[in-house]
């Protein structure tokens, strides 16, 4: 005889009828909670995707303007154009700063996709089992009917698209990482824009000044040792007038390539003037600095008939401020303009 166990339900190891259902009511109900919390996280990353388009709209926008300002800075001449390239830097610095945080949403934007693909695949898993428990109970008989056929089949469409979510959730993280990247990777271009010279790739006066005042304030608390060398073009008028302005811009480029080659890599360049430039040399002497310019100038010759360097070098006084060591080389400059090459 089977035990009976009141109200004449079966204790045979199948669980009774009732108890499936408050069971399966149960879980739909955990599962329909978990459904709204990753719709609130679909929200949530709409509102950020919203929130991303509208930075790089705004980036964009900030870039055209510099770009514009840029333009405006070429055709203008003298302190004009000084203004605008000031305007047209800080509005460069604006816009790496812009990427920079786009850059960061972004990063924070992947990491939350990332969470919610993780998620879905718990819901997922977690439908996983329920399919499983429903499938249990139906070959037990407990409930073998149409009912749980379409529950089981319900459970599983969810599942799956569950798992599909999560790896379109996946493949919009790694968009957002690469994104990113674009964005830093510009960020590095606008900055090195903002402080470099475009032609000659030497840094902008503006920056410049900055620079060699930080090699002034470094040699203070080192050796005190540096030496600032004043260079100007020799023979570009006469060369754009025979030639060309693009001769006389390849020209420049050459002229602080070769000064690049020579120097050490830490050791600032500057684009002073039209055809002026001014380097800082740190922990040496002047006649080291001036045996350097000294090959700079033959190798200049070499591919260069009708063009050169002349070089003022100067060292570092006690208590000197940048401004007289400039005024200085200036002058050093002014003199060996005055004596014949040799």
């Amino acid at each position: 005889m089977t035990p009976k166990d009141g109200a004449g339900h079966s204790t045979n190891g199948a669980r009774p009828t009732e108890d499936t259902g408050l069971d399966r009511a149960a879980l739909e109900q955990t599962l329909a909670d978990a459904e709204q919390a990753l719709l609130f996280a679909d929200q949530a990353g709409s509102d950020r995707d919203q929130a991303s388009a509208d930075r790089d709209q705004q980036a964009s926008d900030l870039e055209q303007a510099a770009a514009d300002r840029d333009h405006a800075a070429e055709v203008d001449r003298y302190r004009a154009a000084r203004d605008r390239r000031l305007r047209a830097t800080d509005q460069r610095l604006k816009t790496a700063i812009q990427r920079a945080r786009t850059t960061a949403d972004r990063l924070d934007a992947a990491h939350e996709r990332d969470l919610t693909a993780r998620a879905r695949d718990a819901a997922a898993a977690e439908r996983d089992r329920a399919a499983e428990a429903l499938e249990a109970a139906s070959v037990t008989g407990a409930n073998g009917n149409g009912s749980t056929a379409r529950s089981l089949a319900a459970l599983r469409a969810r599942m799956a698209h569950d798992r599909a979510r999560a790896t379109e959730d996946r493949a919009a993280a790694s968009h957002d990482r690469e994104l990113a990247a674009d964005d830093r990777a510009r960020a590095a271009i606008e900055l090195r824009h903002a402080y470099h010279d475009d032609l000659t790739g030497a840094l902008r006066r503006e920056m410049g000044e900055v620079a060699l005042q930080n090699e002034v304030d470094r040699a203070r608390r080192a050796d005190g040792r540096l030496v600032l060398a004043f260079v100007d073009v020799d023979g570009l008028k006469s060369l754009n007038d025979r030639d060309g302005h693009v001769a006389g811009d390849t020209l420049l480029k050459g002229v602080v390539a070769t000064i690049r080659a020579k120097l050490r890599s830490f050791d600032p360049v500057v684009r002073y003037g039209g055809d002026e430039f001014i380097c800082a040399l740190a922990g040496t002497d002047p006649d080291d600095a001036g045996r350097r310019f000294s090959e700079i100038q033959d190798e200049l010759a070499r591919d260069y008939d009708d063009a050169g360097i002349s070089v003022g070098v100067v060292e570092l006084g006690p208590d000197e401020e940048l401004d007289d060591l400039i005024a200085r080389g200036d002058a050093a400059l002014y003199a060996a303009k005055g004596r014949p090459r040799h």
